[in-house]
């Protein structure tokens, strides 16, 4: 019960409290709002990620990634040019600006700093477009069913597994990169995704049940992977958190990792069904 009750886990709530209806309030409203935070949030994951790509390479100059990071989330926002030619646009200048420094290895210089920029930005703009997703006010029930889907995962895995964890599975989750990942904390996750989904259905508006059924099932089975990736980065780094912004949380990368790693599928699965 220890854990259950640590002073970790009392930080997480409050930090949750005072943040949930802000974040609601901002996805409501859509717009420059959304675009905004959703823009702090890529800048934010990117700089952690940049500090990431430090330990291991000499990566461009900070200010040109966190330009090239605002471009590709402004493009998003206003499409004025194709998303791909925008980033190969971004992929021909790191290449050559490669050209010119002398520091490091290019090879993990400009494969650190790519998978900074493409992997934040595609995912935080696939959010921008899940937002944009539909009439109505259906875009804004997406961005909330899958914000609750990935929250009561990661509460009921936390719960299950501190409760559960070893207990009728042994054999651990992802011990490689996760040691304290249960499959007990995995299946309580995957049950806490459908009850969320369900309560979703019933209380936001524009919301079909299949694909609603399918987002929730999607967002339990994989939700993992977001963390254990994020971490796969934090353990090449040598560091436990990618940055101490969020109380309790640590930071963007932290918190909005399994956020970024479903919000494609999400958006994929919005716009095909």
């Amino acid at each position: 019960m220890g854990k259950l009750l640590s002073a970790n886990l009392l930080q997480r709530v409050l930090v949750a409290i005072a943040g949930i209806p802000v974040l609601v309030w901002v996805i409501q409203l859509g717009g420059l709002p959304f675009f905004l935070l959703v823009l702090l949030l890529a800048l934010a994951a990117t700089y952690e990620f940049y500090r990431l790509a430090l330990h291991k390479a000499v990566p461009p100059p900070l200010w040109l990634v966190l330009f090239l990071s605002a471009l590709i989330q402004l493009n998003f926002y206003v499409s004025a040019v194709d998303t791909w030619e925008l980033l190969l646009g971004v992929v021909l200048l790191l290449f050559v600006t490669e050209l010119f420094r002398k520091e490091g290895s290019p090879l993990l210089n400009l494969g650190s700093i790519l998978t900074a920029i493409l992997y934040v930005n595609l995912c935080f703009g696939a959010l921008l477009m899940l937002r944009r997703h539909g009439h109505n006010g259906e875009g804004a029930s997406l961005v909330l069913l899958m914000f609750i889907c990935v929250w009561a995962t990661d509460i009921s895995a936390y719960f299950g597994g501190s409760l559960f964890g070893g207990r009728l599975i042994r054999r651990k989750l992802f011990e490689r990169l996760s040691p304290h990942k249960t499959w007990e904390g995995y299946l309580s996750g995957f049950a806490g995704s459908i009850a969320a989904c369900l309560f979703c259905f019933y209380q936001l508006p524009g919301l079909m049940l299949p694909p609603v059924l399918l987002t929730g099932m999607l967002v339990g089975a994989v939700s993992p992977a977001g963390d254990l990736i994020e971490s796969m980065f934090k353990r090449d780094a040598g560091v436990k958190d990618s940055s101490a912004l969020i109380p309790g949380h640590g930071g963007v990368l932290d918190r909005f990792d399994t956020i970024m790693f479903v919000s494609p599928i999400v958006y994929f699965l919005s716009s095909r069904l």
